[in-house]
């Protein structure tokens, strides 16, 4: 069903892992906050993946960093919100510390994959000091 080059993309797994940890958080959150914020968080990670998996396909470099940039500012957004849900009291502390570890190793790996973009020469380098 999946192409063996998709199932080996961490990101693309470290993406889904959010979304299903955070439609764990969306069962318990209260009826209001769960159809409001609480949605918008689903369908921006929707989006990430989505947009991410997109990405990953891409052949052109100056696309595929546009590509990269992008999911990074739908990460910064998806961020943006869940710490307005813990602000607002909608999940709890602990919720808000494990989604976002989570999205912060989504974002040190997009991070990764840009810095190899912009500059291609370095990907096989070794430090030597």
């Amino acid at each position: 069903f999946i192409s063996p080059s998709v199932s080996n993309a961490s990101i693309l797994q470290r993406i889904k892992e959010a979304y299903l940890f955070w439609t764990s958080i969306l069962d318990h959150m209260s009826k209001n906050p769960r159809y409001g914020i609480g949605n918008r968080i689903e369908n921006k990670l929707l989006d990430l993946l989505e947009f991410a998996y997109f990405t990953y396909f891409i052949t052109d470099r100056d696309k595929k960093i546009s590509g990269v940039n992008k999911c990074i500012l739908i990460l910064d957004t998806i961020k943006f919100l869940v710490h307005t849900s813990w602000e607002g009291k909608f999940i709890s502390h602990k919720q808000y510390e494990e989604i976002g570890l989570k999205l912060k190793e989504v974002g040190r790996m997009f991070g990764g994959w840009l810095k190899s973009l912009e500059n291609p020469e370095k990907k096989n380098l070794t430090q030597t000091k």
